[in-house]
């Protein structure tokens, strides 16, 4: 099995972007994690600050993979573009949010992506990923 994470704008800044909400960990770090946890899978990763360069990257996972795993960042909030491409591709995207957003800002209390996703992960951390891994198995 063959999945994609995805992480939008300003996740490649954990670690170091409000620790009390995010943690301390890098992603690339968890990935090393995650990958060892699951040997048998084929677990690709790509972040960008760019909407397009995530609508690219759904475009092309809709060739090559079983199953995505979407952290929009603020895109989940904004992006109907990026909404249209998930509602347009073959692989499930499972929604993953690293804090609970329904206990911070009223904004990030709407996801334009939700209703197109196959589910979504909310306030549990990096764990969140392991869990839409697990899923998507």
């Amino acid at each position: 099995m063959k999945l994609l994470i995805i992480n939008g704008p300003n996740l490649n800044l954990l670690g170091t972007r409000e620790p009390e909400i995010y943690g301390e960990e890098t992603f690339e770090e968890y990935l090393l994690i995650l990958q060892q946890e699951f040997p048998t899978i084929t677990i690709n990763y790509f972040q960008s600050n760019h909407e397009g360069e995530i609508i690219d990257k759904l475009q092309e996972a809709n060739y090559d993979y079983e199953g995505i795993v979407l952290n929009g960042g603020a895109y989940t909030h904004t992006s109907i573009a990026i909404r249209d491409t998930i509602a347009a591709i073959e692989p499930p995207v499972v929604e993953v949010h690293i804090s609970n957003v329904y206990a911070r800002e009223a904004f990030r209390q709407h996801s334009y992506f939700s209703a197109v996703c196959e589910g979504v992960i909310v306030g549990l951390g990096l764990r969140g990923y392991e869990l839409a891994v697990r899923y998507l198995m």
